[in-house]
């Protein structure tokens, strides 16, 4: 019997030969030890053992009729464990059937021997499977390698899209009374908010895990469109004039005018700057419709503006400016409270109370620092000199 070329490429290769027969063990070795690394077991106990090892065989050649454990159940535990299953089984058989082909593959089974076997038939079907077996290996790391690639270019792209985001809310809070502490809580507000929300039936359909995402990734922009508006009146420390105040209303619409630029520039939908435009243009609005920019009422308000409208209305009480001082949290409660089916959903409102310790404890994470307080009023005190 004539052994086939050794080749240092192939010898790597490890072939699990399981028989209960010594004779047909020693057979099959002799048979491919000089080209494949043999390892042998003499029932399927010992093979599902051996197949589990740190270095597992490349193929299984497996005889069916065994004591104990069958073939049949040797292959069918196999193909049903993740960490085996890929490896290739050829069945080793006396039975010619072809219900019993049909069963061996319906298990799994990549091919059949017949015994009594032929060495050239085995030699050729057993290198068969194995080129077969490296080809699916090298297409299995290329997609791991691809997939590992898409994940960070996508890991980078969100990157770009959050320091995005937070220059353009930075370059808003610059010219504002607010500060950068003010983005961060209501950032955080909007989260927790949507999340005692989510299992609302009025809500469920819409606060998904992506969107709570999306609606904590574009919160920062709620006020971008106040880079409108003149130093004059947006820093402005008291009461606006009637018209110093329809100037201010104007940043709803300059925030998401902004946003749709940077859309259309983009060619293409993005979900996180449509929400960011909902929440820029809509959370100044108020559920009875005395709000603007629109006076919508209702669920005419997108929900996203609305999770808003409960942040920013608490933040702006509870944060003290140069020309105020902070509200206490429970004043702030009881503000928010009165405003139920008026200036706030009835339903956010009453998820707002189960949860307003938790607003209270990211307030104070993020306080504001004298240090920023005083830089807002140097900023102030030059635009009225």
């Amino acid at each position: 019997m004539g052994s086939m070329p050794h080749s240092p490429g192939l010898a790597r290769h490890k072939v699990l030969v399981v028989d209960d027969n010594p004779d047909n063990l020693a057979l099959m070795a002799g048979l491919l030890k000089d080209r494949y690394r043999i390892v042998v077991a003499a029932n399927g106990e010992k093979a599902l053992q051996l197949a589990h090892h740190a270095e597992p065989p490349d193929l299984i050649l497996l005889d069916i009729m065994m004591p104990g454990l069958s073939g049949h159940e040797v292959c069918r535990r196999l193909k049903a464990d993740p960490a085996t299953r890929e490896i290739p089984v050829i069945f080793l058989t006396a039975m010619s059937a072809t219900a019993d082909e049909e069963l061996g593959f319906e298990l799994g089974a990549v091919d059949f021997i017949t015994k009594p076997i032929s060495p050239p038939i085995v030699r050729s079907r057993v290198e068969t499977q194995l080129q077969l077996k490296r080809a699916a290996d090298l297409l299995r790391d290329q997609n791991h390698s691809l997939e590992a690639e898409v994940e960070r270019r996508t890991l980078e792209l969100q990157a770009i899209q959050d320091v995005t985001i937070l220059a353009m809310a930075s370059m808003a809070e610059t010219r504002d009374n607010e500060t950068g502490n003010h983005i961060r809580r209501t950032q955080h507000y909007v989260k927790l908010l949507a999340e005692a929300l989510r299992a609302h039936p009025r809500f469920a359909a819409v606060l998904s895990d992506s969107y709570i995402a999306t609606l904590f990734k574009s919160a920062p922009l709620h006020d971008i469109g106040k880079v409108g508006i003149p130093d004059r009146i947006l820093l402005k420390p008291g009461r606006f004039e009637p018209h110093e105040f329809e100037i201010m209303k104007t940043h709803c619409r300059l925030g998401r005018d902004a946003i749709q630029q940077a859309e259309d520039r983009l060619g293409l939908k993005v979900d996180f700057l449509t929400v960011a435009k909902e929440i820029a243009y809509g959370h100044q609005e108020k559920w009875d419709g005395s709000g603007y920019p629109e006076g919508l009422a209702g669920d005419a308000i997108p929900v996203s503006a609305r999770l808003m409208a409960v942040a920013d209305v608490y933040d702006a009480l509870i944060s003290r400016r140069v020309y105020k001082p902070g509200m206490p949290h429970a004043k702030a409660v009881q503000i928010i409270t009165e405003g139920r089916g008026r200036h706030f959903d009835p339903d956010m409102v009453d998820a707002f109370l189960g949860i307003a310790e938790q607003f209270r404890a990211v307030a104070e994470r993020y306080v504001d620092s004298d240090e920023e307080l005083l830089a807002k009023a140097r900023v102030a005190d030059i635009v009225a000199s």
